[in-house]
């Protein structure tokens, strides 16, 4: 698992035995059963997550009901609102496969900054990389019908539809289940005329 990451930071930079070595030596990597709750809405926490294998997803309870706003798959990661505010979590995050992930803790990332600067630049890098896509993805998202939803993750994220219950699916898109169910099967119809 850790050459998976070394490989995925590769993009951004290079990083010597000794750089790697330190990674490894913080002790990030961690296995996570299907069902686990990362973190409880209400709860505070100082962890930071990327996933290496699995998915994990946040979710905000509205009104007595599970609303998914997010699915974090392989060589993505999410650093709570609340590791850098310091409150309670508005929302939960849990594995919904079995996991490996990397978790990190806010004084892990200053020790390693402070050793070898090069993995602040890293952060930074992935950060904006991650922010212009969550911008990107909320426009879109924002200016589309459930139906334009739908299609757009079955073109950007079609593992997501194989791989996550119905369900989650339903909630992430903002409808009911019998509503994807019904969706699904006009976008089945409107493909095969």
């Amino acid at each position: 698992m850790q050459e998976l990451l070394f490989n995925f930071l590769s993009n951004y930079v290079s990083l010597s035995e000794e750089e790697k070595k330190a990674v490894i030596d913080l002790d990030i990597f961690k296995s996570f059963k299907r069902g686990t709750v990362l973190l409880e809405e209400g709860e505070k926490s100082d962890n930071g997550y990327f996933v290496l294998k699995g998915c994990i997803r946040k979710y905000y309870n509205y009104d007595g009901n599970e609303k998914t706003t997010a699915f974090y798959t392989e060589m993505e990661g999410i650093t709570p609102l609340c590791v850098i505010d310091k409150k309670p979590s508005a929302y939960s995050i849990d594995c919904l496969e079995d996991a490996i992930l990397t978790v990190s803790t806010s004084n892990m990332e200053k020790e390693i900054f402070e050793k070898f600067p090069k993995f602040e630049t890293l952060c930074r890098l992935l950060s904006e990389d991650l922010l212009a896509k969550q911008q990107l993805d909320f426009d879109s998202f924002k200016l589309a019908s459930p139906e334009e939803r739908y299609l757009n993750l079955l073109d950007n994220r079609p593992d997501l539809i194989q791989r996550i219950p119905q369900h989650y699916i339903a909630s992430f898109l903002g409808i009911k289940p019998q509503s994807l169910s019904r969706l699904k099967a006009r976008v089945l119809k409107n493909k095969n005329p």
